[in-house]
């Protein structure tokens, strides 16, 4: 996992942000890296979720995403505060959706963003992925064979 601006557990907090399901599944599966971090979480309010995320700080973003530009702009909205009021150290995201607005956001105040391709995406790369992937800092990917839609990423490894 790359550097991360502040190591310091009562420093500035990691952001996660993902959709509820498989892709937040593989952001919990960091927990050895970032469990003496300070984080904050951005996910939807299903039940998965909410069990997952349970005694976490979390901020609950609107969904549907997909095809949903009202919903994209109050998470975009949501960003906005989320991140300036967090004075977030880096963000960190699987996708999909929701992550546009976050990344966007932290691109604009010039806050490390790491995106990690999922895991079951090896023939063709996700839209998130490819709308973020000129706003990141690193982009990480779980198989070789994902390389070759991101040449400068960094493989490692499956997460789940």
């Amino acid at each position: 996992m790359p550097a991360v601006p502040d190591d310091n557990p009562e420093g500035p907090p990691l952001l996660f942000v993902a959709s509820s399901g498989g892709h937040l599944a593989q952001l919990l599966a960091l927990e050895p890296w970032y469990r003496a971090r300070s984080r904050h979480w951005v996910s939807f309010d299903t039940p998965d979720a909410l069990s997952l995320l349970h005694g976490e700080n979390v901020t609950w973003a609107h969904h549907p995403t997909t095809r949903n530009v009202w919903n994209l702009f109050r998470n975009l909205l949501l960003a906005l505060r989320v991140v300036r009021r967090g004075r977030v150290s880096a963000l960190l995201t699987t996708g999909a959706g929701v992550a546009v607005p976050f990344v966007f956001m932290a691109w604009v105040l010039r806050i490390p963003t790491v995106y990690i391709e999922v895991i079951d995406r090896i023939d063709t790369p996700t839209l998130t992925a490819r709308l973020c992937r000129p706003l990141l800092s690193a982009m990480l990917v779980q198989w070789e064979e994902q390389r070759r839609f991101y040449p400068d990423a960094t493989v490692v490894g499956q997460l789940i």
